[in-house]
């Protein structure tokens, strides 16, 4: 289990819908997943920092390696909120 959190905390691969909040950068990985599960990232991670001075942010779903087995997914940073 990614980053010592017990295998009890979490129902994947068997979740039709998959809302991900760990607080913790690209935890969730495409095995984790159920093939066309719903899959919604509201975590937000700064990974560093680009030359012009901005934050570089990702989500707690490993995005391109999930979109590919996820029926729909959400991106993170900008995918589900206004």
């Amino acid at each position: 289990m990614p980053y010592g959190i017990p295998e009890y905390c979490f129902p994947y691969p068997a979740a039709d819908i998959l809302i991900v909040a760990a607080g913790k950068a690209k935890a969730v990985t495409a095995d984790m997943v159920k093939e066309g599960a719903v899959v919604i990232d509201v975590g937000v991670n700064r990974i560093g920092m680009s030359k012009e001075g901005k934050a570089i942010l990702c989500g707690d779903v490993d995005f391109e390696a999930v979109k590919e087995k996820a029926g729909m997914i959400t991106r993170c940073p900008e995918g589900w909120a206004p």
